[in-house]
């Protein structure tokens, strides 16, 4: 684990990530103004540990064709939502905070409405994800003291939809927020991006949702 001082001599390559000591918020408030807010890399705080991860080419191709299937899925079920991305999320409460992969509000697409929205009144619907720099369970709980309903979980090369349970998160066949998409489903898209572009999964996406509304 590093200290505070050897912050500004560190550079993360992609995919990769280091754990930082920060034993109190207000440390935690101190490490991110070191980082600044003008960086490529995500983080999560819990536990007085700060975890700084840079996403490398696969992580942000998976995040961002994640997105465009949450995005089409809204679009073509006539569905509200508001994409937040990777904005950070606090819970000073429990003293937490995470910066998402992804994440999207659509059954409380209002509470996301505008340029000047406070997002700690209400979590996001929907989380993405993307576990390749680092291990998503120093993450899970920081959603769950959050309120985050569900998580599309992408790791050992599956994706992986979470429902809130209780405290924590278990394994889901299909989403909350589109019922009518299995993680099968899901991961089948993802895998016609292994031989085609966005737009051959957003296609993909489109005539699932037609031939399910006929």
């Amino acid at each position: 684990m590093l200290g505070v001082t050897s912050l500004r001599q560190i550079t993360l390559v992609p995919d990769s990530a280091m754990v930082m000591a920060a034993p109190t918020w207000a440390a935690y408030q101190h490490l991110l103004l070191d980082l600044g807010e003008h960086r490529p890399s995500r983080i999560a705080y819990a536990g007085g540990e700060l975890e700084v991860r840079m996403p490398g080419v696969l992580h942000e191709l998976l995040s961002r064709v994640l997105a465009a299937i949450v995005a089409t899925l809204a679009d073509e079920l006539g569905l509200e939502f508001n994409d937040f991305g990777s904005v950070r999320l606090e819970h000073p409460t429990s003293q937490s905070a995470v910066e998402p992969d992804g994440c999207f509000y659509l059954q409380n697409a209002q509470q996301g409405q505008g340029f000047a929205v406070d997002i700690s009144a209400i979590a996001p619907d929907l989380v993405i994800e993307v576990d390749i720099a680092s291990r998503s369970q120093r993450r899970l709980p920081i959603y769950a003291a959050l309120g985050v309903p569900e998580i599309w979980l992408y790791r050992q090369e599956r994706l992986e939809i979470l429902r809130r349970v209780g405290e924590g998160y278990e394994p889901q066949g299909n989403s909350v927020a589109f019922p009518g998409v299995s993680a099968r489903q899901l991961n089948q898209w993802l895998g016609l991006r292994q031989t085609g572009t966005d737009l051959t999964v957003i296609r993909a996406v489109r005539q699932f949702c037609h031939e399910v509304g006929d």
